[in-house]
């Protein structure tokens, strides 16, 4: 699949390093690492996003039963190597129907996990009440990693997020119910430490929540986005 970089914040149009700026320009957000478009589902597409990344590419290993690995995408260039990873997984949700899964590593600042999960800003910190016990852990290579609810995401999707080796970890679920499957302590592999591991990966069809994300919508009496 073919496609043009875009701003990781907003999925707008950005312009490539050139006279006047060393640094691929979104019109609204400024300096930013380029979304690379999203690549179908296959182990081969999976492998090129692994291997520019420079942060981890989140996936759950063994995946769930039932569940197919359904699209990935990276933000960064040649030049600076991926500072961002998304990973889709769908399969049975655990109350029945389907459930989608998109798993984020981030810099800070990057902003690709906000815009998937669907709130203000660029980071989930102001987002998150750290001094209560975690909502959800993970296994996040081999560690345990605690996550806690992110406040004032849509209605729609359950959204997780935390830090795992250093760089924040998105977990954002369809439907809101599917956020139960994090309660099952799901063990997330670097699939940059994986190895042959990667040719095993099953894959399903494209999930559209890779192409349509928006950016986060206003809240109500604000006007703000």
């Amino acid at each position: 699949m073919r496609g043009e970089p875009s701003c990781p914040k907003c999925g707008g149009r950005v312009r490539a390093p050139g006279l006047f700026a060393d640094a691929w320009q979104c019109s609204v957000h400024g300096q930013v690492h380029p979304m690379q478009p999203v690549v179908p589902p296959s182990v081969e597409a999976l492998g090129v996003v692994v291997h520019r990344s420079l942060v981890p590419v989140w996936m759950p290993w063994p995946l769930p039963v039932g569940w197919l690995f359904t699209g990935a995408a990276g933000a960064g260039d040649d030049r600076s190597g991926g500072r961002a990873t998304v990973v889709a997984c769908s399969g049975p949700g655990p109350l029945g129907g389907m459930g989608e899964l998109l798993l984020v590593a981030e810099e800070l600042g990057v902003g690709l996990g906000a815009r998937y999960a669907g709130i203000d800003g660029l980071d989930p910190g102001p987002h998150l009440n750290v001094d209560s016990a975690p909502d959800a852990k993970v296994h996040a290579a081999g560690r345990p990693t605690p996550l806690w609810h992110v406040r004032n995401a849509p209605e729609d999707r359950a959204v997780f997020a935390g830090e795992a080796r250093g760089l924040w970890l998105w977990a954002i679920l369809w439907p809101e119910q599917s956020g139960l499957l994090m309660y099952d302590e799901l063990v997330l592999t670097d699939l940059r430490d994986a190895g042959g591991e990667v040719d095993l990966v099953p894959c399903g069809a494209l999930t559209p929540r890779l192409l349509a994300a928006p950016e986060a919508p206003p809240r109500q009496g604000t006007g703000e986005r």
